[in-house]
């Protein structure tokens, strides 16, 4: 199984990590490969490696973080739990527990050494193929409702609210908030996370096949190859509100829904807790992985340039780069890499020398690594030595600590070495 299109080479395939059976074949793809409203109130509240030293560190670069030695990290994993199948990590506010959602369907709950307890079960109600299950989940600022991403038994996109306690979710509150189809089973994105705004970007892939054969990516009347930004409490009658400020508002042709666009497959965001900038690992098509940044304050709208570009590189005719923002950080398929897995700046305490960095990974090569971000471009890139079989996500805690999913089982924890 391979993220490539007929007729063009084959991306390393993922069903190299063979020993690991299903578990990793069945996020092949998930890293490679509406409604409306009057305006509602938010919820309370390029520069590609030109190689590298034998560590992993960009020649010449200045290895010296905002407050941070990245240099001098030295990090371990450390197993916090073995799980089935773990895809993304959310936390709820005021509570000690890490959630976790599985792809089988479950969101499980992960405290101290405390046996991980099921809090919401989908189980049967998810498609299971290479790039589907249930992809992400968050917790509403003030922490009553759960919103979680899924690929339904048909293979379409569905967020749906639950109401949540102190017992989990409450199933018979669910609530859908939003319903995409999806013409392929691949590129679904389904990273869910409420913004410093308080309002929910959602983000989704093309569509699928490859090479976007639809135009989705640049297109503004589908909500496919896009991040949305939406309240998503009823407003006026629809399941969500639009925020009156979001970029499309008004535009004709265009849904108001659309925060940013031209996104192969968004596979991870987040947000810089301290300066609220957005990163996105945005995986290619079959030379180039990307990250991207916006900046905290800017008013959306940007186009990542998918699939006029690949990365910085002219993609199907491409080449005109007026209005497209490219990326700050490329890397090739080169070395055993495929897909890029977006990770987070850290801004824990536990790891001194490396905060301020962003530590992200590839899901086919599994290295963690790391580089600085200065002035809108990167430095001091370096291998920080712990490698994960099937790396699928990042998460963070309350006091910002990392965590990382392998979709072989485990949920490990990033930890200073020795």
């Amino acid at each position: 199984m391979t993220c490539s299109e007929p007729g063009r080479a084959a991306r390393p395939s993922r069903s190299a990590f063979g020993a690991l059976g299903v578990a990793l074949a069945a996020v092949l793809l998930a890293a490679c490969g509406s409604g409306g409203g009057a305006e509602p109130t938010p919820p309370p509240s390029v520069s590609s490696p030109a190689g590298t030293t034998p560590d992993g560190t960009t020649p010449g670069a200045e290895p010296t973080g905002p407050t941070g030695n990245l240099a001098a990290a030295r990090v371990e994993l450390r197993t916090v739990a073995n799980l089935e199948q773990p895809l993304a990590i959310a936390i709820r506010p005021g509570d000690p527990a890490l959630y976790v959602a599985e792809k089988v369907g479950r969101v499980v709950a992960v405290t101290g050494g405390a046996e991980p307890r099921t809090v919401l079960d989908l189980t049967g109600q998810v498609s299971l193929g290479s790039e589907q299950g249930l992809l992400g989940l968050a917790f509403s600022p003030d922490g009553t409702y759960l919103y979680v991403d899924f690929t339904d038994v048909n293979g379409d996109t569905r967020v749906s609210e639950f109401r949540f306690g102190d017992r989990g979710a409450d199933a018979s509150s669910r609530r859908e908030v939003l319903f995409v189809h999806q013409p392929f089973s691949n590129h679904n994105g389904g990273e869910l996370e409420f913004g410093p705004d308080g309002y929910l970007y959602i983000g989704l892939g093309d569509g699928g096949s490859g090479g976007d054969p639809d135009g989705n990516g640049q297109s503004l009347s589908t909500l496919l190859g896009k991040i949305l930004r939406i309240s998503p409490r009823p407003s006026e009658g629809e399941p969500y509100g639009i925020p009156s400020d979001n970029p499309f508002v008004g535009t004709m042709g265009a849904r108001p829904e659309i925060w940013d666009l031209g996104l192969r497959n968004p596979w991870r965001f987040s947000f810089d807790r301290e300066t609220g900038d957005l990163w996105i690992g945005d995986v290619g098509q079959v030379a180039w992985e990307e990250i991207d940044v916006e900046p905290a304050g800017s008013p959306g709208g940007l186009n990542f340039g998918w699939n006029r570009f690949e990365g910085t590189h002219p993609y199907q005719g491409g080449g005109d780069a007026a209005g497209i923002t490219m990326p700050v950080y490329e890397y090739p398929h080169d070395g055993g890499v495929c897909s890029v897995t977006g990770g987070f700046v850290y801004r824990g305490s536990a790891i001194p020398d490396l905060v301020g960095a962003y530590v992200f990974g590839d899901y086919c090569d599994g290295r963690l690594q790391a580089f600085v971000p200065r002035d809108g471009d990167v430095s001091g890139r370096r291998m920080l030595g712990p490698r994960v079989d099937g790396l699928a996500s990042f998460g963070q805690d309350a006091d910002g600590e990392l965590y990382v999913c392998a979709l072989s089982g485990q949920l490990y924890k990033l930890v200073p070495a020795g």
